[in-house]
C-alpha cells in the first residue's frame, strides 16, 4: 500500500506541474476565460490531493494495517481521476456532461479526508 500510493501521489504531482504548465502556456490563447478557470481548478486540487496521498503514503509505511488509511488512499485516488480528469476533459473538448462527474470525484475526495480523520482518531 505504502509503495503504491507514494508512486502514484509522485506521477500525480508530476503530472499536475506538467499540466499547469501547459495549461499556462499553450491553452491561455485557444480556451476562453471559464475553460481556463475549470482547467485551473482541476490543477489545483490536483496539487492538493497529491500532497494529501503522499501523506497517506507515509503515514501507511508506519501504520500499515490500517484500513482507514487504505481506504483514504484509495479515495482520493479515486478523486484525483474523476474530479480533476473530469475537469480537463470538460475546459478541453465542453462536453457539458461531464460537469455530473466532477461531483462523485469530489465526493471521493471528502471520503478521503474523512477516512484520515478516522485514521487519525485510532492512532495511539
Amino acid at each position: 500500500m505504502t509503495k503504491l500510493f507514494l508512486l502514484i501521489a509522485s506521477l500525480s504531482g508530476f503530472s499536475a506541474v506538467a499540466i499547469g504548465a501547459f495549461g499556462a502556456h499553450a491553452l491561455k490563447a485557444r480556451l476562453d476565460e471559464h475553460a481556463i478557470s475549470i482547467y485551473q481548478t482541476g490543477v489545483e486540487y490536483q496539487f492538493y490531493h497529491s500532497l494529501a496521498l503522499l501523506a497517506v503514503a507515509i503515514l501507511s509505511h508506519f501504520y500499515p494495517h490500517s484500513t482507514a488509511l487504505r481506504i483514504s488512499g484509495y479515495a482520493f485516488v479515486f478523486g484525483l481521476v474523476l474530479f480533476s480528469g473530469s475537469l480537463y476533459i470538460l475546459s478541453l473538448t465542453g462536453i457539458r456532461w461531464l460537469g455530473a462527474v466532477t461531483p462523485i470525484g469530489g465526493l471521493g475526495f471528502l471520503v478521503g479526508w474523512f477516512a484520515l480523520v478516522v485514521a487519525a482518531w485510532r492512532l495511539n
